[in-house]
């Protein structure tokens, strides 16, 4: 599965991660199925990162992402993905990100060392195509 993500929303999402660091951030993605294996984010929602260790790892605020869902669905969105930061890198998925994947969507990872963007499938680890409108493609 392909995500594409407009430019606004990679905007928002690295002033998300740039707002939070030296902690990670977190949020979800709303949007549209695409067609065949691709989806197309439309709407980015920041979630509270209530890990214990939040400069490590991120654990999403349960009742944010609740609400985000709801709001997806009020709005005719599907969950199309997640994100969240490292904001000493790497752009790739962490041990603890593959073992706390609860979703079958892509995870963005923001590496705020390089200005790099990555999608993976998790608990896999799957690299995803990531297409990126604008200046930041």
């Amino acid at each position: 599965m392909a995500l594409f993500l407009p430019s606004v929303l990679v905007t928002a999402l690295w002033a998300h991660a740039e707002r939070e660091a030296p902690r990670e951030c977190v949020g979800a993605l709303g949007g549209h199925p695409a067609g065949g294996e691709a989806a197309e984010a439309v709407a980015l929602y920041p979630l509270a990162n209530l890990s214990p260790d939040p400069e490590r790892t991120y654990l999403a605020d349960p009742g944010h992402l609740l609400r985000a869902l709801r709001a997806m669905e009020a709005g005719g969105l599907t969950l199309v993905g997640l994100y969240h930061s490292h904001p000493r890198g790497p752009a790739w998925p962490s041990p603890t990100d593959a073992r706390l994947a609860a979703y079958p969507v892509p995870y963005v990872i923001a590496d705020l060392r390089t200005r790099m963007l990555r999608a993976y499938r998790l608990p896999e680890g799957t690299p995803v195509p990531l297409r990126l409108e604008g200046p930041h493609a």
